[in-house]
């Protein structure tokens, strides 16, 4: 019996391969949704090398589709090591593995740093399209904070959801947000940048807000008063910028995937956070509207969203004829 090939996907293939941002918005929203009731998802597994600060976790997932043709099964191993930095490397990695889910077979391998990229900001978008203050009479305003690989893959997010946006910055490191603002400046949607010289000021005005700082020293640094009373928050970096307290007045406080919130609170990732009123994916079925006042949605990322993302890119590859062979 011939065995099907392994497929080697780089960066430049699996960015190649990529869906369109419609396209990712609903592979998003299938995973949110598919999290409710069609998915094996264990929280992170994760291991700690001797290095300060640093992780490996591996982030299995499988999707019972409506039949075994709509299956998937995969698995994604990212490593953080944040003295990387000091030696010219990046603080990231991850790979993606495939499996065939009637067999096993392991089908493709692909590198998972733009899948991360792509798939995070694409949930956000998902957060923001649903639950976005309504405005009838001015453009909408929002805040980025973090102008690394997640703040510039938001960027276009913000700009195709929220069009006429006008967008404020902000990064601890002014060269980084300077050059995110340039990018921005020339993305379709953007009405208009500006970089703030602290987070708070990038936040008080805005009606949406999008943290994606860097994992570092400080923890639940923005306060109620730092925000408007109709604000939606979309936390990419956990509890970085976004408080207890402010989840605990939200009018409605997501979460991605309740147990990995669970696990990361009982670690003290999360101090002092509420219970979620619901998932994303559960507010999503039970259409549920935005109220008034603060909504909070923090996704901590979900294995799932790497596999359904990854089996979208290794068909459009396959299509394309992109990627290695390798030998088995």
């Amino acid at each position: 019996m011939d065995l099907p090939p392994l497929r080697w996907l780089s960066a430049e293939d699996v960015l190649a391969a990529m869906p369109d941002l419609d396209e990712s918005l609903r592979l998003a929203e299938l995973t949110m949704t598919a999290l409710v009731a069609d998915a094996d998802l264990p929280p992170k597994i994760g291991v700690h090398p001797r290095a300060d600060g640093s992780f490996s976790d591996a982030m299995p997932a499988f999707l019972r589709g409506v039949d075994a043709a709509g299956d998937r099964l995969g698995v994604k191993w990212v490593t953080g090591f944040s003295g990387n930095q000091a030696l010219g490397l990046p603080a990231i990695h991850a790979i993606v593995v495939l499996s065939d889910p009637g067999t096993g077979l392991p089908i493709a391998l692909m590198d998972g740093g733009p899948i991360t990229a792509r798939r995070t900001a694409a949930v956000s978008g998902v957060a923001i399209q649903r639950f976005a203050p309504r405005l009838a009479d001015r453009a909408p305003r929002a805040a980025l904070i973090g102008a690394g690989v997640q703040g510039h893959s938001h960027v276009p997010v913000l700009g195709h959801l929220l069009p006429g946006v006008v967008l404020t910055l902000f990064d601890r490191d002014p060269l980084r947000a300077d050059g995110l603002a340039a990018v921005a400046s020339e993305t379709p949607g953007i009405e208009s940048v500006v970089v703030a010289e602290t987070a708070r000021e990038a936040i008080e005005t805005a009606d949406v807000v999008v943290t994606a700082a860097s994992f570092g020293p400080i923890s639940q640094v923005m306060t109620g008063d730092w925000l408007g009373e109709a604000v939606t928050i979309v936390a990419v970096d956990y509890a970085t910028y976004c408080s207890a307290a402010i989840a605990r007045d939200a009018a409605l406080f997501l979460v991605d995937e309740r147990a990995q919130f669970a696990a990361k609170r009982d670690a003290g990732q999360f101090d002092g956070y509420p219970d979620p009123t619901a998932t994303l994916g559960e507010a999503i079925l039970a259409g549920t509207q935005r109220p008034d006042g603060r909504v909070v949605i923090s996704h901590l990322g979900v294995g799932l969203a790497d596999v359904v993302f990854g089996e979208a890119i290794l068909r459009r590859a396959e299509a394309q004829d992109r990627g290695t062979i390798l030998p088995r």
